[in-house]
């Protein structure tokens, strides 16, 4: 069992093997998504007036909105990111290994880079970038410290333990 897949205007996602797609998921036009990763329940992908790009194993936690603005940059997420549930990302990038609390908002044309992360609820304004090795918290977010390198290494952990569990799901479904 699969989600709902779309075209828009004629552009299909493109989807690796292996990619868990929940039944109640919607991934709609220009969406590339990488081998391994994972969408979860109630996740909407909405490629439809710019590209959006997930790598490998990065998984887009329940009830997560992904999309992008028309004259923007495309919503752009590397390898091995782990997004909370509820969290929305609009025309942004999150690099390889980033992590995105539950609740989070990551809006145009920021950049949360490789091992940086933004805490559960925090609302990243335009144009923001979150560096490697820092936490981001507030309403609008803000530097708040550094990360330990036992946080950095859990985002890493926390990446392979959902592609093991989307693998486990996709089997579930026969």
């Amino acid at each position: 069992m699969s989600g709902l897949i779309l075209p828009y205007n004629g552009v299909f996602p493109r989807l690796e093997p292996r990619v868990f797609v929940a039944g109640n998921a919607s991934v709609v036009g220009d969406v590339e998504i990488g081998e391994g990763s994972s969408v979860w329940y109630a996740v909407t992908v909405r490629g439809d007036v710019n590209v959006i790009r997930v790598g490998r194993r990065t998984n887009l936690q329940d009830g997560t909105t992904v999309h992008c603005n028309h004259d923007g940059q495309g919503t752009h997420i590397g390898d091995d990111v782990t997004v909370g549930h509820m969290a929305l990302l609009h025309d942004c990038t999150l690099e390889d290994r980033a992590f995105v609390g539950m609740r989070a908002v990551v809006m145009d044309g920021a950049i949360v880079e490789s091992d940086a992360m933004v805490a559960a609820g925090a609302l990243v304004t335009p144009g923001k970038r979150v560096r490697s090795g820092e936490l981001w918290s507030g309403a609008p977010a803000k530097k708040m410290r550094d990360l330990t390198r036992e946080e950095i290494d859990r985002f890493l952990w926390s990446s392979r333990h959902y592609a093991e569990l989307a693998r486990q799901h996709l089997e579930s479904y026969g």
